[in-house]
């Protein structure tokens, strides 16, 4: 059996993914980025492949350790994929927004997709059936909405999230959760208009650790995969390993 790590660094967390023989195994959450949290992952599964996606300063040590023991691949704008991605600056797209992009064109293929990641932020991407990454937009996401409420106000608390509350909120809690995710939602519906306006015929798909909280608040029922991420960086490490 041939089984891959799939490494995605995000601004709030650091995990990781198994897969095995194509197969999504597991996910775990890194406490860390050390060289021995990344061994301790290659002695559990031995992997003969990897690849990280990374948008924060990591521990530049933990590629040495999968370098030496996997074929190790570190997602860029220099990394062959199998879509075109916007000519103007490739090197500032996001390394989680093309593992979405690719994994929209390889698992619904010879469709339009606008795939939204729900994560530290909301990330609107659209690719067409060509496999042409047009591109999306970017904008806070349910963390960063709650975490500034509270730093930007003299007494508003840091809110939890919670898909339950009423649409008027009876405390100051269900007050923000309403406002936040409510509000992100209808963001969500709203630009799902205009694309629709603009594109017509196309799929919405959902991914990211925060798509749970919005779906039965949006408007639409939509595909949703939390772990769509992961599936993008397999099959681009697999198209780096032909």
């Amino acid at each position: 059996m041939a089984t891959t790590l799939c490494f995605d660094f995000g601004n709030t967390r650091m995990k990781c993914a198994v897969f095995t023989d194509g197969e999504y195994i597991c996910e775990h959450v890194l406490d860390n980025d050390q060289p021995a949290t990344i061994q301790a992952l290659i002695d559990q599964y031995h992997p003969t492949k990897s690849i990280l996606s990374s948008v924060i300063e990591h521990n530049p040590e933990m590629e040495k350790v999968l370098g030496a023991t996997t074929r190790f691949h570190k997602l860029g704008h220099l990394s062959r994929l199998p879509v075109t991605t916007p000519v103007g600056k490739p090197e500032t797209i996001g390394t989680d927004r093309l593992a979405l992009v690719v994994a929209a064109s390889h698992y619904f293929p010879g469709k339009n997709n606008l795939v939204i990641g729900l994560g530290s932020a909301i990330t609107y991407n659209y690719i067409n059936k060509y496999k042409e990454f047009i591109g999306g937009g970017i904008s806070p996401g349910m963390e960063m909405r709650f975490k500034s409420l509270q730093a930007f106000t003299a007494k508003l608390p840091l809110v939890k999230p919670d898909w339950n509350f009423p649409l008027a909120g009876y405390d100051t809690r269900t007050n923000i959760l309403s406002g936040v995710i409510l509000g992100m939602a209808k963001e969500i519906d709203g630009i799902v208009a205009a694309y629709e306006e603009k594109y017509a015929n196309f799929n919405v798909l959902l991914s990211g650790g925060d798509a749970a909280y919005f779906t039965r608040h949006l408007k639409k029922q939509y595909f949703t995969d939390p772990y769509l991420i992961y599936k993008g960086l397999y099959v681009i490490s697999e198209y780096n390993d032909q």
